[in-house]
């Protein structure tokens, strides 16, 4: 008998080919699944997939027929992991499938700031350029990573090709441990207040736990150097958003994330003040899902299905 497999949030995924799913199961996926309709849609499965919707407690008392849950991601905090072990439902996820397209993401970001690309962008659609009395127009520094100081926070997997892509480049990297269990020596250690201080370039690769909440804020954002750009792609909610939006308007700093506290982004977000605009760059947690990436966080979850076996 084929098992009933359930994919709550498909639309996260984008447009995707999900059909490898039809040949594992009884397969049925929703755009979106809210709270309230998560035991309704779920309740005859065997397997659920989820990407963010939320698995708690007093939903998986009332899924009985459950026997595995497949993360479409590698964060597995929106599952009661307690709650799911107790019942004896499996919980999988996929790692790993998102390194390079995350690392070229934030490198896209950081050659963009030091660039000043959105500057340059709007200057000549704005028909600025045409206006010029000479063939170029040069506004504020444009600056070579070579030799630059690139500071990361949490040196995972992502965090060392990050490392690796900035190293090409010249750049000078070293790294704060979150954990301060790690002892790679292939770059310097520094202590956080140290990095902050010294890094032209600081990037975020850290997972959101009790140790990297509100790790960056109002204290320590000061010691960050002038020009100093800030990259926040591990998660939201490690850099305190109305700290360093203050920050921002009071001097001359940029701020680039993938990611953010509360997501979708909120109304009247202080990232939204206008008179940072040309400090800050945003994308909509897209960095993750570059079109490999994507196919390899496809084949992780049917690699997990087809190990567990139902």
């Amino acid at each position: 008998m084929k098992a009933n497999i359930v994919f709550l949030d498909s639309q996260t995924l984008g447009e995707c080919d999900l059909s490898v799913f039809e040949g594992l199961g009884n397969f049925t996926h929703y755009p979106v699944t809210s709270p309230n309709e998560v035991i309704k849609r779920a309740k005859d499965a065997q397997i659920v997939l989820t990407n963010k919707v939320v698995l708690d407690s007093q939903i998986l008392e009332n899924l009985p027929n459950l026997k595995l849950i497949c993360i479409v991601a590698t964060g597995m905090n929106n599952v009661d992991l307690e709650c799911a072990s107790a019942k004896g439902i499996a919980v999988k996820n996929v790692a790993g499938y998102s390194t390079n397209a995350v690392a070229q993401h934030t490198l896209m970001l950081a050659l963009s700031f030091l660039g000043n690309l959105p500057y340059y962008e709007r200057y000549c659609k704005n028909g600025e350029w045409v206006k010029s009395q000479t063939f170029t127009h040069i506004k504020d520094p444009l600056l070579e990573l070579d030799c630059l100081q690139w500071g990361i926070i949490g040196l995972g997997s992502i965090g060392e090709r990050v490392a690796g892509l900035a190293s090409a480049f010249g750049a000078k990297v070293s790294y704060f441990s979150t954990s301060g269990k790690n002892s790679n020596t292939t770059y310097p250690q520094k202590n956080l207040e140290e990095l902050l201080s010294t890094s032209d370039v600081i990037s975020i690769h850290a997972p959101l736990n009790t140790a990297t909440k509100n790790l960056l804020n109002s204290e320590n954002l000061k010691l960050l150097k002038k020009r100093a750009i800030l990259l926040n792609m591990g998660r939201g909610g490690i850099v305190n958003e109305e700290d360093i939006a203050k920050e921002l308007e009071s001097r001359e700093l940029y701020f680039g994330a993938d990611v953010l506290e509360n997501e979708p982004m909120k109304p009247n977000h202080p990232l939204l003040n206008p008179k940072i605009a040309h400090k800050i760059l945003l994308t909509p947690h897209i960095a993750w899902a570059y079109d490999k990436a994507r196919v390899r966080l496809i084949d992780g979850v049917v690699a997990n299905i087809k190990s567990f076996g139902i």
